[in-house]
């Protein structure tokens, strides 16, 4: 028996079809699900598509499916109801044992399929000169919660943070510097947004500046030394910027991780001549262009990839097939992720197609767009600032911060440093869990009174859970090592035993859908299935065995819940 129970029913019903029809099916078509019916733990609908199939009716094709299934010690009770539905009721013994051994895996059960793959994540990508705001969290936590995910999974995880480091925009700032005498003063991040949006007003307004803002993008692909050593101080501060924003989000990217796009500038030559080379690429009205089937703009015309554009330089598309083919044949990667919002949908269906008709890509290689919405603020649009301005990261981060401190402010049993620590974990706790919790592709508005409700489904409520069950076992002065034996024979018990079961296949589907809020939801699930059973089975009061068992239990629940919420990236204080 694998930790996924229901993967391992799927086994058991494939076997029983072939046996009983010599028909082949796939797990999936096995159709097994958990059942919230009393004395129902799983239920098995298998009949009900196989049957027209089969041409027969859907009761006898169940019957003839549970005569040849073969469960084992797996099931006190399998039943034929309704038109062809299998009930599956667990043994509890059987159940008790299976429970016991998924607290002693270090993975809780979870079993990849297949061999560890090497996995590239491309996520956050800011660009340079620029603060970062609210616009970059949820490229930057989910795919950090990929990573995480991936890398528990046994995978060689590669992190890529693609960073917008080149192009007509650092020619107009370096101009505009330059213009304005400030390229030998010092400056900050702060400093860097207003030059960008001054540089910016001139470029658009007054042609001689825009000129030469063209010019010095020029000089800087040439390697002026002037202009290079200006950009590197820009790059400098703002990467001094980004990393401490990803030290307060407590995501995994590091400066070995980035990997600008002025990187694969030198190589943007070489990807256009083999495109052609490869009778990929074709001229059309003056630039080099991949057309692919089944990509088309406006009235039906074809969507062109624009490799090279008239003038002789390169956008973006060029950029990103450089990229794609560096990380499929340089990086060798199994599976290739990008998240990125939604709007990019398109442009990376037409990457992930020019790469494979490239050959870059091997048809045995994943290519992923985790695509996401926006974050909204009360009255349905972008959020932003009350006077309407951008929201900086930085300044979303610190406020869910200080709203987390003043809720413990008044806790006289904690010191100083345990409060803030525990500020610092539930204000970023709830920003993050608010967006992971959240499907992906869908927009959510962002609601501080929600996300640090200590009900519902919340960071600090699952936070609250585990450090409740680190209070049961302090003042139990007993902590079971993980994997201590259980036996369930209350309703709640087993109800929980079920939920802590559920963990492998809930990290399967939200490996493979790349959902984090698969993970997230599931933790909610098991926090109020604990609360449940804390209230139905007293742990502290029990005699003997039964408090044995129950605070076994308990100590699986936690390592479940703090490994879960790990995964997504969020910290458990150890006082709540």
């Amino acid at each position: 028996m694998t930790g996924d129970i229901g993967a391992d029913l799927g086994r058991r019903v494939v076997a029983a079809v072939a046996a009983a029809f010599e028909v082949d099916i796939t797990i999936d078509e096995a159709v097994v699900r958990p059942s919230q019916r009393d004395g129902v733990d799983y239920q098995i609908n298998t009949a009900m598509a196989l049957a027209k199939r089969l041409r027969r009716p859907s009761r006898e094709v169940a019957e003839q499916i549970l005569d040849h299934l073969d469960l084992g010690s797996v099931a006190a009770n399998v039943e034929v109801a309704g038109p062809g539905f299998l009930n599956v009721a667990l043994n509890d013994a059987w159940l008790s044992e299976h429970t016991a051994a998924l607290a002693a895996d270090p993975r809780f059960g979870y079993r990849p399929e297949g061999a560890p793959r090497r996995v590239v994540v491309d996520y956050s990508s800011p660009n340079m000169a620029k603060e970062m705001h609210v616009g970059h969290l949820r490229s930057t936590i989910i795919g950090d919660a990929i990573v995480r995910m991936h890398t528990f999974a046994g995978d060689e995880v590669v992190r890529q943070n693609h960073l917008g480091d080149w192009g007509t925009p650092f020619g107009m700032l370096v101009e505009h510097l330059v213009d304005e005498g400030l390229h030998e003063t010092e400056f900050s991040i702060s400093d860097l947004n207003v030059f960008y949006q001054q540089a910016r007003t001139k470029f658009d307004a007054d042609q001689d500046f825009a000129d030469r803002a063209r010019a010095r993008v020029v000089a800087l692909q040439a390697g002026d030394p002037d202009t290079l050593a200006l950009w590197e101080r820009l790059l400098t501060e703002s990467k001094h910027h980004i990393e401490a924003v990803y030290d307060l989000l407590g995501v995994q990217l590091t400066p070995a991780d980035y990997q600008g796009e002025s990187a694969y500038q030198p190589i943007l030559d070489d990807v256009a001549d083999e495109l052609t080379r490869r009778g990929l690429a074709h001229m059309s009205d003056g630039a080099l262009c991949v057309f692919l089937e089944g990509f088309t703009g406006r009235e039906d015309k074809p969507l062109p990839l624009i490799v090279r554009k008239r003038d002789g330089g390169y956008g973006y598309d060029a950029t990103d097939l450089a990229t794609i083919r560096h990380r499929a044949q340089n990086l060798k990667g199994d599976r290739l992720i990008y998240v990125v919002g939604s709007p990019q949908s398109t442009h990376f269906a037409m990457i992930f197609a020019a790469a494979r008709k490239a050959e870059w890509v091997s048809p045995a290689t994943e290519t992923d767009h985790v695509a996401f919405g926006s974050v909204l603020g009360e009255d349905g649009k972008i959020l932003r600032t009350r006077a309407g301005a951008t929201l900086k990261l930085t300044d979303l981060l610190h406020e869910g911060v200080q709203r987390a401190a003043a809720i413990v402010a008044d806790r006289t049993d904690l010191s100083e440093a345990e409060r803030a620590e525990i500020a610092q974990a539930v204000g970023i706790g709830a920003i993050k869990y608010a967006d992971l919790s959240t499907d992906r592709i869908k927009d959510y508005v962002f609601d501080w009174d929600r996300m640090l409700a200590m009900d519902g489904n919340t960071a600090v409520y699952l936070q609250y859970a585990i450090a409740r069950i680190r209070s049961i076992l302090r003042r139990a002065d007993h902590t079971p090592p993980l994997g201590a034996s259980v036996t369930l024979t209350e309703p709640a018990e087993r109800r929980l035993a079920l939920e802590l079961a559920r963990f492998p296949e809930v990290m399967d589907t939200a490996l493979q859908y790349l959902e984090a809020h698969r993970l997230a939801n599931y933790l909610f699930d098991l926090a109020t299935a604990f609360s449940s059973f804390y209230e139905q089975c007293p742990v502290l009061k029990s005699q003997d065995e039964v408090r044995a068992s129950r605070l076994a239990l308990a100590t699986h629940t936690a390592a479940v819940l703090e490994s879960g919420l790990d995964l997504l990236g969020i910290e458990t204080p150890q006082r709540l």
